[in-house]
Order: C-alpha cells, then structure tokens, then sequence
C-alpha cells in the first residue's frame, strides 16, 4: 500500500495482480488498484481531471490522461473521501504507475495538483 499527502489531500493505492484476466504468454498482465482520496482540508475539493503515467519494464511510458475517475468528478467534503477502483494492462509482468489529479477548492475556485505515489505492479510469480 503506497501513500502520500499533498496540498491536504491524501492519496492511497493498493494494486493487485489478475491472473484470471491475463495472459503471459500474450504478454497481458492485468492489474486492479484501488484508490482512496481523503481530504484533510477544511474546505471541499472537487477532483477534475487525471494523468497517469505507466512505466514498463522494457523503459516505455505511456500517457493516459482524461476527465474526473472512472465517469466521476467527484466532490469531497473537509474530512471525508472518495474511493474507486480502476484497472491497467500492461506488457511485462513488472511495471509502474505515478501521476496526478488536478482539483478545484470549491470554496475559493483555485486549481491545485495532487500526486499519486508511485506504486508496482508485479505479478506474485516474478517475485524471489
């Protein structure tokens, strides 16, 4: 489980590997994360926007970037949070995600960025 506060926003990721959706030998590892965001401000956020940065182990990165999480620009009010799950295939059974959210005080209307820690994706088979 990785974590990380910023700007009063803390952010926690639980990745896991699934086997059941995946295919090795077609180099399709899939992995579901799970996304807490809680807001320790005393004023209510709204998440805006995403991008996600993905890193193979072959050195490629890939961009994805979009509108709120899963459908949602969800708003968080001082003390509460939000959580989803979303998913990533990538082609070697290790990897890595990082990135931000850009969110919206709904109080003052100012734009500030929150980072995502950095966390791996490994398949349970790679480890030693």
């Amino acid at each position: 489980m990785n974590r990380l506060v910023t700007n009063g926003i803390r952010i926690t990721v639980q990745a896991e590997f699934q086997p059941s959706h995946s295919e090795p030998i077609r180099n399709k590892f899939l992995y579901v994360y799970h996304i807490l965001i809680e807001n320790q401000n005393d004023f209510p956020v709204q998440l805006l926007t995403r991008k996600w940065i993905i890193f193979e182990a072959d050195g490629t990165k890939k961009v994805v970037k979009g509108e709120g999480v899963i459908g949602e620009q969800p708003i968080i009010e001082p003390g509460a949070s939000h959580r989803y799950n979303s998913y990533s295939i990538v082609r070697h059974e290790v990897a890595y995600m990082e990135g931000h959210y850009t969110m919206q005080r709904k109080d003052n209307r100012e734009y500030f960025k929150v980072q995502i820690p950095r966390f791996l994706l490994e398949a349970p088979f790679k480890v030693n």
